[in-house]
């Protein structure tokens, strides 16, 4: 009987995520596997559900709605902050880092730069977007 991908299974992928433009956003392809353990919300919740059922070296190509990815873009993501909080050099598409009020890493977009103040867009860079991932199951254990 062949060993396929079900709940609380670890399982090793190897992907390789495209956007509808084509253009290559990551691949871990000639590289270590993305290992991960099945049903527990480690990985997208689209990839997770595709991956469901397949067997060591099998492929397959998933296409990833953003309600299934990195979310839809959340209009309550945007603040605007004071200029002087930020570097001197921002300009749009400058991506900052810094911490929320709860210690966690944020790395906010810089939409708008205005007189006094700067636009930050705090969602994630794929949220909103159709993803389109190769997939090949590389191990279960």
């Amino acid at each position: 009987m062949t060993e396929t991908v079900s709940k609380g299974k670890v399982v090793a992928l190897e992907f390789t995520l495209k956007l509808e433009d084509n253009q290559v956003v990551d691949t871990n392809v000639g590289k270590d596997p993305l290992t991960y353990t099945q049903g527990v919300d480690q990985i997208l919740p689209g990839v997770e559900s595709a991956v469901e059922g397949m067997s060591v070296g099998e492929s397959k190509h998933v296409v990833v709605a953003p309600s299934k990815g990195y979310g839809d873009r959340n209009m309550n993501a945007f603040q605007e902050i004071p200029k002087e909080k930020v570097p001197k050099d921002v300009r749009v598409g400058t991506r900052l880092h810094g911490k929320d009020k709860a210690g966690r890493d944020v790395r906010p977009i810089v939409i708008e730069v205005k007189d006094d103040t700067v636009l930050l867009d705090f969602n994630h860079p794929l949220a909103g977007k159709t993803l389109f991932f190769d997939l090949k199951v590389v191990n279960i254990h």
